[in-house]
């Protein structure tokens, strides 16, 4: 990239806080609370977060692995992240937008609503969907004819998309309306997810596990900011295989003694230190397992 957007970027947080602190001022008013974007908002807040924490010894490019909240921070959810916190700023007081938003919020989550209410048995969906994309491993298993599976679950397995299972839901609808199928949910006309929010439900859906999974790996990375990292550990891409050559090479030259000194050093993405706590969390098991058995063999042969 040439650096531009980033310049812009900061440019774009400077001039909303300078505006709104010039308008404070003519009105006589004291400085109001700064706008600021944080990590899990927006990759500006990654950017201005890693230039003022972290510094940087040449140009900073911005780069997804750089924000921990990657799968979050996406184009089609841009509104519902930083509408609201714009017009709580005083930086967004369209009317007619805010009520486009508040209208997109609303058909998300009533979308994503039907597909969590909407039921089916797993082997119904593997009949209708295909067994190798809905069905699953386990889904002509004995006992298995009696477990059912919402929309919302199907949807977010592999290669499903929603306009897949929206079929499917319309030709059950369509079918107990004639009395065909006998299902225990609302038989009301399906109406199919608008564009204007098809990739937002679908996203939402498909990224769920992933994003609580996120959450997690960073709350235990939080916890382990004062954890300690072996003075021997050895960096080499052999080991950590996600780890950029450029990672590596900082790692062996500064050694960090904690997670903490490891997260101020410059171009070590969120995804990196998550990497390496696991990497250290299992060696520290190792190291224990082994002087378990040292010491039970020691034990066993006095």
């Amino acid at each position: 990239t040439t650096g531009y957007e980033e310049a812009g970027a900061q440019g774009i947080i400077a001039g909303a806080n300078a505006g709104r602190a010039a308008g404070a001022a003519s009105r006589d008013e004291s400085p109001p609370v700064p706008f600021v974007l944080g990590r899990d908002e927006a990759y500006i807040g990654v950017l201005i977060d890693d230039l003022v924490t972290k510094g940087t010894s040449e140009p900073y490019r911005m780069f997804t692995s750089r924000a921990e909240y990657r799968i979050s921070l996406r184009a089609d959810n841009a509104d519902l992240r930083l509408t609201r916190k714009g017009a709580e700023h005083g930086l967004v007081t369209d009317p007619e937008r805010l009520a486009a938003l508040d209208m997109r919020e609303t058909m998300i989550g009533q979308n994503i609503d039907r597909l969590r209410n909407f039921k089916l048995f797993v082997t119904d969906w593997a009949k209708r969907g295909g067994n190798d994309l809905m069905g699953g491993a386990a889904a002509n298993r004995p006992g298995r004819e009696s477990h059912k599976k919402s929309a919302e679950e199907v949807l977010g397995m592999p290669n499903v998309s929603l306009k897949m299972v929206e079929q499917i839901m319309a030709d059950v609808i369509q079918e107990e309306g004639s009395g065909q199928v006998d299902n225990d949910e609302s038989t009301e006309e399906m109406i199919m997810t608008p564009s204007s929010v098809y990739d937002t439900v679908e996203a939402s859906v498909k990224y769920k596990s992933y994003v609580i999974r996120q959450e997690k790996d960073i709350e235990s990375w939080r916890k382990a900011q004062g954890a300690r990292i072996p003075p021997g550990i050895i960096y080499d891409h052999s080991i950590m295989p996600t780890f950029s050559k450029e990672e590596l090479e900082k790692l062996n030259q500064f050694k960090p003694s904690t997670f903490a000194e490891a997260s101020q050093i410059s171009g070590i993405t969120p995804q990196s230190l998550v990497y390496l706590y696991h990497h250290v969390s299992k060696m520290n098991k190792e190291s224990r397992r082994k002087k378990r058995e040292s010491l039970a063999a020691s034990g066993s042969s006095q």
